[in-house]
This record gives structure tokens, C-alpha cells and sequence, in this order.
């Protein structure tokens, strides 16, 4: 069971770590699509930037939540995620446009939050059996 939950939880931060990286550098290239048309006519009004910087501010937070989820930090950069994923779908509904990407990024919010108790759950298990031997070889001595 436990090799189970650790080749689900690998899978996992892979899959949303490199999503969430590579959406973040296409913020820069727009290859996948043209990121401007789902910026929100709200946060065009209420911002001070252009979309395009708007996006180009997104894609650098979005790189360094993808890093964050691939190396040590993948619990805080999954739940970092998972947060930014709602307020995207959240955004998207302003549009009165797009429900199938906020939906879509919903459903992807729900998956950060799953990697983000798999890997407390495993980095619990570790720390207890980091204990469990710490006593046991205390107790041997």
C-alpha cells in the first residue's frame, strides 16, 4: 500500500509540477494559446498593467509554484497551487467566458490538494518511522 501511495504521489508532482512550469514559461511564448484573452475585463479595469505584463507576471509565479512542487517544497508549492487554481477559475468566471478551463482548473486545484496530503502523509510516515527508530535504538543501548 504504501508503494502504492508513493508511485501515485511521484506521478503526481511530476504531472502538476511540470503543467504548472511549462504554463508558466508559455505565459512568454504563447504556443499553447493567446494567455491575454482569458485575462478578466475586472482585472483589466483594476490593474495597472497591460495583460501581457499581467501574464508575464503569472508565468514567473506559475515557474517557481512548478519548481516548488518538483523539489523538497512539494507540499507548500501543491498547496500554493491548489489556492492559485481556484482564484484562476474564479477569475475565469468573470469573463462570462471559459467555464470549461474554470472547471477544468478546478478539477486541477482539486489534484494539488490531493499531492499536497499525499506527501504530508508520506513525509508523516517518514518522520515516524524516523522516531520509531530513534527509540528502538535507544532502547537497544
Amino acid at each position: 500500500m504504501q508503494n502504492r501511495l508513493q508511485t501515485i504521489q511521484t506521478i503526481s508532482k511530476y504531472a502538476l509540477g511540470l503543467m504548472a512550469f511549462l504554463a508558466g514559461l508559455d505565459k512568454f511564448l504563447n504556443l499553447l494559446t493567446n494567455w491575454e484573452q482569458y485575462v478578466s475585463p475586472l482585472a483589466q479595469r483594476m490593474l495597472p498593467l497591460t495583460p501581457t505584463s499581467l501574464m508575464h507576471i503569472v508565468g514567473v509565479i506559475e515557474m517557481i509554484v512548478g519548481l516548488a512542487i518538483l523539489t523538497k517544497a512539494t507540499r507548500l508549492g501543491a498547496y500554493v497551487a491548489s489556492a492559485w487554481l481556484v482564484c484562476i477559475a474564479l477569475a475565469l468566471l468573470t469573463t462570462g467566458h471559459f467555464f470549461d478551463v474554470a472547471v477544468r482548473d478546478l478539477e486541477l486545484a482539486v489534484a494539488a490538494f490531493v499531492l499536497a496530503k499525499l506527501t504530508e502523509i508520506r513525509e508523516g510516515s517518514a518522520v515516524e518511522l524516523g522516531s520509531a527508530a530513534r527509540t528502538l535504538r535507544a532502547e537497544v543501548a
